[in-house]
């Protein structure tokens, strides 16, 4: 694989949701391609569909029309039982809420998606992620004892457990002050880069989609590049 790979292809994504009073159109037409290693911000107002694009891309919803790729592989027809699997082995997570298994540790919330997808866990490397993380005085605490931003690394730890392709983060340091946040996304985007991860990353904060290599705008129910 090059660093000019193809990690995410949209092409013509659209979505529309069944409701009380009809049809209720969230995307239409959003094409885009996304290479190995990019770092990508999403922006838009509230309510403009950016939490919906990112469920499509990490296969949480489906598209109602229109096709994507991840890593090369098409993904937009698999059933429930092979986007699990997929997404376990090319799909890294970060919520603004957080999102941690309240009665798992902190090394233990980091190793899930690796024992859910059946993977042999490397401690050696897991404990090295843990200190990059700034949490091995941490690491066998039970996650609700934590704070805010220790929570987030945590998160941020369990989504590269597994070494995704693609990482996706909604608004990852939304819930965090600002010194917190500034720490926490220097420390996502400094991971990335050294395991050359492709990021996108929604978020209203324009400090942090200045980081970014590039910004898509979603307006009018599409995906616009700003230049």
């Amino acid at each position: 694989m090059s660093d000019s790979e193809i990690i995410l292809k949209l092409d013509n994504v659209g979505k529309t949701f069944s409701t009380s009073s009809g049809p209720l159109q969230i995307l239409s037409n959003v094409s885009c391609e996304i290479r190995r290693g990019e770092k990508i911000a999403i922006i838009g107002p509230s309510g403009s569909g950016k939490s919906t694009l990112l469920s499509l891309i990490g296969l949480l919803d489906t598209p109602t029309t229109g096709t994507f790729d991840i890593a090369g592989e098409s993904v937009t027809n698999l059933d429930e039982a092979a986007k699990a699997k997929f997404r376990n082995k090319h799909i890294g997570f970060i919520f603004q809420s957080f999102e941690l298994i309240a009665p798992f540790t902190v090394a233990e919330n980091i190793v899930a998606p690796l024992q859910i997808g059946g993977q042999t866990i490397a401690y050696k490397k897991i404990n090295a992620l843990i200190e990059t993380l700034g949490l091995t005085q941490r690491r066998d605490v039970m996650t609700q004892t934590l704070s805010g931003g220790e929570k987030q690394r945590v998160a941020i730890g369990r989504a590269l457990a597994n070494k995704p392709t693609l990482l996706l983060a909604d608004e990852p340091t939304g819930s965090l002050d600002r010194a917190t946040g500034e720490k926490v996304l220097s420390l996502l985007l400094d991971t990335v880069k050294e395991t050359n991860t492709t990021l996108i990353i929604i978020t209203h904060d324009e400090a942090i989609s200045d980081r970014m290599d590039r910004v898509f705008v979603l307006k009018d129910k599409t995906l616009h590049e700003r230049t």
